[in-house]
């Protein structure tokens, strides 16, 4: 049933946000040098890696880190990269991840694949047996702020507590952080 809710739900966002998603490409090309889309090596299910796109908000040529362990990001970003972050919108081609089955919209978020320590956190948990989402459980507790222990704790409380209704409240929750731009890193 999950798959079909995130069949469903990102065929209608993609239809939905189609314009809007053409906007965000053209403008990060005439902002920056560069394609309008970074893919990014993630640890999907089990441990296995594939690539999900999302729209540039940093320079060519920026470390693949976690954006925490860059000594100075701001000085990566793009023009509307900060915006981009902020919005939320560089997130929106994880819709093809979703599409393809890479993704969930609920799921622990994915792990870039030299974050060792969080990958293997996770796998001891058992969390790397999820589907990773495009929003979590984790996120609505913290989102970038959450120490690496306490991610994968989060992430492990949603194994646990995993079903449609929880789903759909997280998915509810997002809106509500995005709207606000609630614990958004820039």
């Amino acid at each position: 049933m999950k798959r079909l809710f995130d069949l469903l739900l990102a065929v209608c966002a993609g239809i939905f946000l189609l314009i809007p998603v053409f906007l965000v490409a053209l403008s990060v090309r005439l902002t920056s040098k560069g394609p309008a889309l970074y893919w990014s090596d993630r640890v999907g299910r089990n441990n296995s890696i594939f690539k999900m796109p999302k729209f540039r908000s940093m320079q060519i040529g920026t470390p693949a880190l976690a954006t925490h362990l860059l000594s100075n990001p701001d000085a990566y970003l793009t023009p509307i990269g900060s915006f981009l972050r902020k919005s939320s919108l560089d997130e929106l081609p994880q819709l093809w991840s979703i599409l393809k089955g890479d993704m969930s919209f609920v799921g622990p978020r994915p792990a870039l694949f030299n974050q060792q320590d969080l990958i293997a956190l996770r796998t001891q948990c058992g969390v790397h047996e999820l589907m990773p989402g495009l929003t979590g459980w984790a996120q609505m507790n913290g989102r970038d702020e959450l120490p690496i222990p306490e991610k994968v704790q989060l992430d492990a409380e949603y194994l646990q507590r995993q079903s449609f209704g929880f789903d759909l409240k997280i998915i509810a929750l997002t809106a509500i952080k995005v709207i606000r731009r609630d614990s958004v890193s820039h």
